[in-house]
């Protein structure tokens, strides 16, 4: 008996030592990273790479989970879990990070990646916190989140890190062309539905003409509280600012805009080349005034096209507030970078005009035209 309590002791030395070490893993991860990793190591799917190793920081996670809830405790099989994921796909993970670099993977999905990632690493320290230390099995309340430690309950962070997991695989699934036509689409989304706001105002302005024109200042205490408390006035029917026909220019602008972001996908991003692009410079320095690259010409792309569905926003309050100045200015600020995001994709991914360079040509003057 004294040498199973003996050996036992042993055992959670050893369990303690190890949770030490992966816990002090996982804070440098969530931290600093790793070290940037050789050239030699350049030749390397970063997504593939992250996509494995999510995979198995994942098996890992459900296995550490059914081992600190169901008898019999075993320090052993825990510590063997942990060191197996501090000596592969943890690092692994670490290391997908710093391969996927913004000259080769675009900036916003290096970004992306590295986010996914952390929330992994996150997860995973908070579940090595919650190892039992003293040999027995979590209790109910330590599993569940009921009790003092409601909320925190080991099963609903293993679900968490399932989760992250999850998200870097399907990024890694989807790629960089994947993911470019996911931010598009919901950067038209953003443009779809500001558009959609501003044709209600518009909409309701016009239903309500004849009414007020009949009403008069019926009710003046009503349009004070209404500017008291920043509702939307509408636009009166003399019309002196001439903000109806800005209204109609811009509703008609912002349409053609619609129409740009999907053909951009379209035309653009689901005619990408496979990337990380092998032919492709990497250093910046290697490419011609004219040449921005593939990936920069990207990340520019995505720049504005988030830039234009804010624009739009504050067109609208521009409207709201019923000011021609702001509205101009919004409008050119609006309209000029829409220009911008129809300049950068004139010609195809092999520097070439098709059909959509002459469409975007035509677009560009349209949205050029004054009200």
């Amino acid at each position: 008996m004294a040498g199973t309590s003996s050996r036992e002791e042993g055992n959670l030395t050893a369990l303690k030592a190890t949770v030490s070490t992966a816990s002090a893993l996982i804070a440098q991860l969530q931290s600093t990273g790793l070290a940037a990793q050789s050239k030699s190591q350049k030749a390397v799917d970063a997504l593939q790479l992250a996509h494995d190793a999510a995979s198995l920081i994942r098996a890992h996670t459900t296995k550490l989970s059914l081992l600190i809830i169901n008898k019999p405790f075993t320090p052993t099989a825990i510590s063997t879990v942990l060191r197996e994921l501090v000596a592969g796909p943890l690092p692994a993970l670490a290391s997908a990070i710093e391969l996927c670099t913004v000259e080769r993977y675009t900036k916003a999905l290096s970004v992306e990646l590295q986010y996914r990632a952390k929330k992994v690493f996150v997860g995973l320290g908070t579940l090595f916190n919650a190892i039992p230390l003293d040999g027995k099995i979590l209790s109910d309340d330590a599993k569940n989140g009921t009790g003092a430690g409601k909320g925190n309950g080991s099963l609903a962070v293993t679900g968490t890190i399932w989760e992250a997991c999850d998200g870097v695989v399907d990024l890694a699934k989807i790629g960089v062309a994947g993911f470019i036509i996911q931010k598009a689409e919901a950067y038209r989304d953003l443009l779809k539905d500001a558009l959609e706001e501003l044709q209600e105002w518009a909409e309701e302005g016009s239903d309500g003409e004849d009414e007020d024109v009949v009403e008069g200042n019926k009710d003046s205490a009503q349009a004070d509280f209404d500017d008291i408390f920043g509702s939307q006035r509408h636009i009166p029917s003399d019309d002196p600012q001439s903000i109806r026909p800005r209204l109609e220019s811009s509703l008609k602008r912002l349409r053609l805009l619609m129409l740009l972001y999907q053909a951009v996908t379209k035309r653009r991003f689901k005619t990408l080349p496979p990337l990380p692009h092998p032919q492709l410079p990497s250093e910046p320095g290697n490419r011609s005034v004219d040449d921005l690259g593939i990936v920069k010409c990207l990340d520019e792309v995505l720049d504005v096209m988030k830039k234009i569905p804010d624009i739009i926003d504050e067109l609208a309050s521009a409207f709201y507030e019923l000011d021609p100045t702001e509205i101009d200015k919004r409008m050119d600020q609006c309209f000029f970078t829409g220009f911008a995001l129809a300049e950068l994709l004139t010609k195809n991914w092999k520097g070439e005009e098709d059909e959509f360079s002459a469409w975007a040509a035509k677009s560009k003057v349209e949205m050029k035209k004054g009200w």
